[in-house]
């Protein structure tokens, strides 16, 4: 597999992950939010996304170890919060 080819795999699974979870779990948008919002770290490979049900965000593709840490810091924000800051790459 070529780089290029790599890429294109990367992109067209990014979509299809961030549409199955939006069709799997629906709110209306900052209106009915979970507290902690619903965060799931889902694997390809070494790499993951982090994906935020209630924000409707996603933080791309991360090392395993930075989404679960991002996933974990992004509940522990929301745990009583009723509008939160969009998803963000954690450090």
């Amino acid at each position: 597999m070529e780089q290029g080819d790599r890429t294109e795999v990367t992109d067209v699974a990014a979509c299809t992950i961030k549409a199955a979870h939006g069709r799997d779990h629906i709110h209306a948008f900052s209106v009915e939010c979970c507290h902690p919002h619903s965060v799931d770290v889902v694997f390809l490979g070494r790499r993951a996304l982090t994906v935020c049900h209630d924000c409707r965000a996603d933080s791309g593709f991360l090392p395993g170890w930075q989404a679960e840490r991002l996933a974990r810091g992004h509940r522990d924000h929301t745990r009583g919060v009723s509008l939160a800051p969009p998803l963000a790459t954690a450090s």
